[in-house]
């Protein structure tokens, strides 16, 4: 077994290193007070099973894990959906699932150190629009039962499960939102089994066609001279400062070579909490409790394993994203990517935003944003507003667009303008029949360019900005065309 990192003395024996004899004095206490402190033992024998020894348990193919008690999420806030499992190798996963059994279904991914309290103000937005919306824990994070070994977890591994997961719900039409981690993993499924989605949605995410033997962040030559990550943590207040205006960083950030640092101290520091980790990447400052419930799925370093070794999967990439690269570059369902404009992460870059708006042609036309007052986790910061964006673009996907004719599909068609020095120019639209474009009469000086690749989900062309970030729209012979 290697358990590198893992093992290691408790770090969250604060409330029982008292010792025993304080406790017996309480257990006493509890029992002269007679009923009226009924609610007082059940907290207190709450705490104890929380802080107790963990209890290793192993599955028929031999891997030991631990899962977390119940009472170790008892109260958290705002919080009060009931935990669903569906078994996987033997090795529970679990699920928030409300709304209504037989709406569209909305999958929420997380990231890591993160679960899916995360999307805690989502879910009721969806639930309540009249989706049946699924927050899944990924293995080792939240409710779901966490392998001791780091062995045991593989980006690969996580990317099957998920799969998994959805062919056991049954799961198909899936409007997904991913952020963090859970886009590397999702769009990895989404992308190598598009015919399962019928939207994508993307928050401070990405997934990058690395090639074979590629590593991404070799290991650090001397991780005793890693830079500080708590510091860094610490220099960013809870309430955050901008580091960003616009696109153009204002000051600081992570900066390059962090991430490498990241994975040193994720895998080794004995000091790594989920909460700080959350409190320092979010906009507004999280509560005592809000933390509270961040750190609830990891009572002792024992169930650490998936948080810790989660960054260095980064290097697995390679060899294991291409086909679905492949496929999300022929993904032409809608697409959308909701930003968090303060993210100081790689993740959080317009480049990482411009990049999937760039190459997925679902993108193409679709409301992109960066949120204001919202970092890495913009869940957190925004997710009622995120949750109230998505239902309004679910609900308005399946409006015609203008100048199309009901029953018709719509495809890209382009004319060629030449200009008075010589160059020629491409304006492209889709919003229009094939009729409608035969019957164009064009003067002199313009071409039609044909064919084009059809858009069977109708979403209008709106291509890539340019470099200054504005498209170039106009209207010729009755219809809009863009220049690309």
């Amino acid at each position: 077994m290697n358990t590198t990192g893992i093992a290691g003395p408790r770090w969250r024996r604060r409330t029982w290193t008292i010792g025993a004899a304080v406790l017996t004095a309480l257990m006493v206490l509890v029992a002269a007070c007679g009923d009226s402190t009924d609610g007082a033992e059940q907290d207190i024998s709450a705490t104890a099973e929380c802080d107790a020894e963990p209890v290793i348990l192993t599955t028929e193919d031999g891997v030991e894990f631990v899962r977390t008690p119940d009472s170790c999420f008892e109260d958290l806030p705002d919080f009060p959906f009931e935990p669903n499992y569906v078994e996987i190798d033997g090795l529970r996963q679990a699920y928030v699932d409300e709304g209504p059994a037989d709406g569209e279904v909305v999958l929420l991914l997380h990231g890591q150190p993160s679960w899916s309290y995360l999307y805690r103000d989502m879910i009721p937005v969806f639930a309540d629009a009249g989706y049946r919306v699924i927050a899944m824990d990924h293995l080792g994070m939240g409710r779901s039962d966490k392998p001791i070994d780091i062995e045991d977890y593989s980006y690969v591994g996580h990317a099957d499960r998920l799969e998994r997961f959805i062919e056991d719900l049954g799961l198909t039409d899936i409007n997904v939102f991913v952020q963090d981690w859970g886009s590397l993993i999702g769009l990895k499924v989404a992308g190598e089994n598009p015919d399962l989605f019928a939207t994508i949605a993307v928050g401070d995410g990405a997934l990058q066609p690395v090639p074979e033997g590629i590593e991404l962040f070799p290991p650090v030559a001397n991780p005793n001279e890693i830079v500080d990550i708590p510091s860094r943590f610490a220099a960013m207040p809870a309430q955050q400062v901008p580091f960003y205006d616009g696109c153009e960083p204002i000051f600081g950030g992570l900066g390059e070579g962090y991430f490498g640092d990241w994975m040193v101290y994720a895998m080794t520091a004995e000091s790594f909490h989920a909460s700080e980790v959350v409190e320092a990447m979010t906009w507004f400052d999280l509560t005592p409790e809000e933390e509270a419930a961040y750190d609830a799925p990891f009572p002792s370093r024992t169930y650490m394993a998936g948080p810790r070794v989660f960054p260095s999967l980064v290097n697995q990439l390679g060899g294991n994203t291409i086909e679905a690269w492949n496929g999300l570059t022929s993904f032409e369902k809608p697409f959308l990517t909701l930003w968090a404009s303060n993210d100081p992460g790689q993740l959080g870059a317009c480049e990482t935003q411009q990049q999937l708006i760039d190459n997925i042609p679902g993108a193409a036309g679709q409301p992109h944003d960066r949120l204001p007052e919202a970092s890495h986790f913009l869940q957190d910061d925004q997710g009622t507003e995120i949750a109230n964006r998505l239902v309004d673009w679910y609900d308005n996907l399946d409006e015609e667009p203008a100048g199309a004719t009901q029953g018709e599909e719509r495809v890209g068609y382009e004319l060629l303008q030449i200009q008075d020095d010589g160059t020629i120019w491409a304006w492209i639209a889709n919003d229009m029949t094939q009729a409608q474009f035969d019957a164009l009469e064009l003067p002199s000086g313009w071409l039609k360019n044909q064919p084009r690749e059809g858009v069977p989900d109708a979403s209008q062309f709106n291509g890539s900005p340019g470099n200054d970030g504005v498209l170039l729209e106009e209207e010729h012979f009755g219809f809009k065309w863009f220049h690309s």
